[in-house]
């Protein structure tokens, strides 16, 4: 018991050494790296970064082959360290057991790596630090059909691009609407609708965190409009939802605030049509559709196109 005790409080790798199997494994480790991020679920971690520190270790089955000094025969601490990141940047996380999760998945895409031991403890919250720790292996994301990263750069390419529609306040409140969701329903990609603020005037305060927020529930006040309108039309407003959406023929509405207040780049204010234009940015957009208004312009290779509220016989 006292043994079992100390081992919960060992370092990843004193873990991996007590817990070995019969295969003799390579180990790497990262020891005490910290980035300082936005983290945590409660209000008061909103808008603020803290310190969190990582400690990896990652088991590793030996090459059959000589390694030659060539670093690209090994598993390189970089992938560690690119996990970390990647996941970091991806977006704004409440959870230290997320990003855990998706920096030992990420880890694991690397088929070397038979087993990921991953720490991560907030360093800011209390005199201590606040942690966890997880275990995964090869086996289990392979049980679980896990992907974190294409394996292939055909595998990216075959990831779904959806079509974006912006629909402006005028578009869902017309006549014309039906016609719209009729003429996206029928297009060969993913359809994803954006939708701006309802007519209804939002309440204004001298705060600007907390005019973000009442401006984002006023876009989400019109998804639920527009679903009300259309029952193919499914309001959704985390990113795994969108995802699913898209690969099982579901129209979405964006209801954006989580994930324009989980991300780490969103535009600083909340104008609907600035938001669209990032969200197709961000989900790899093969074309956005500015209905019924000019829409926000950029200098990237975008398809986008604007048509009149009437003009859904021209999408």
């Amino acid at each position: 018991m006292t043994n079992d005790l100390r081992l919960a409080f060992a370092h990843p790798l004193e873990r991996s050494e007590a817990t070995a199997g019969r295969d003799t494994l390579d180990r790497i480790s990262l020891r005490d790296y910290v980035e300082e991020v936005e983290i945590g679920a409660f209000q008061a971690e909103r808008g603020t970064r803290q310190r969190i520190r990582f400690n990896v270790v990652v088991e590793v089955r030996p090459s059959t082959k000589p390694l030659d000094d060539d670093v690209d025969r090994v598993l390189s601490y970089d992938t560690i360290t690119e996990a970390i990141r990647h996941e970091l940047a991806a977006e704004r996380l409440n959870l230290l057991e997320t990003l855990a999760e998706r920096t030992a998945e990420r880890v694991l895409h690397d088929r070397r790596a038979e087993r990921v031991f991953v720490r991560i403890e907030k360093l800011d919250r209390e005199p201590g630090a606040l942690g966890v720790e997880i275990v995964r292996s090869q086996r289990q994301a392979h049980r679980a059909g896990l992907r974190a990263v294409p394996a292939t750069q055909a595998e990216a390419d075959e990831r779904l691009h959806p079509l974006v529609a912006y629909l402006s306040p005028e578009t869902v409140a017309s006549d014309a609407l039906p016609a719209w969701i009729d003429a996206l329903a029928a297009q060969a990609l993913p359809v994803i609708l954006c939708v701006g603020a309802a007519a209804i005037p939002a309440p204004r305060t001298s705060v600007p965190a907390a005019q973000r927020r009442i401006d984002l529930l006023a876009i989400e006040q019109n998804a639920w409009m527009l679903a009300a309108r259309d029952r193919r039309c499914v309001v959704v407003e985390s990113r795994t939802e969108l995802e699913w959406g898209m690969g099982h023929g579901q129209m979405s509405v964006w209801a954006p605030s989580k994930v324009v207040l989980d991300a780490h780049d969103a535009p600083a204010g909340a104008d609907p049509e600035a938001l669209a234009l990032w969200f197709a940015h961000g989900f790899d957009a093969a074309r956005l559709v500015y209905v019924g208004t000019d829409g926000a312009t950029d200098d990237s290779d975008l398809s986008i196109d604007r048509l009149p509220v009437a003009g859904a016989d021209r999408l």
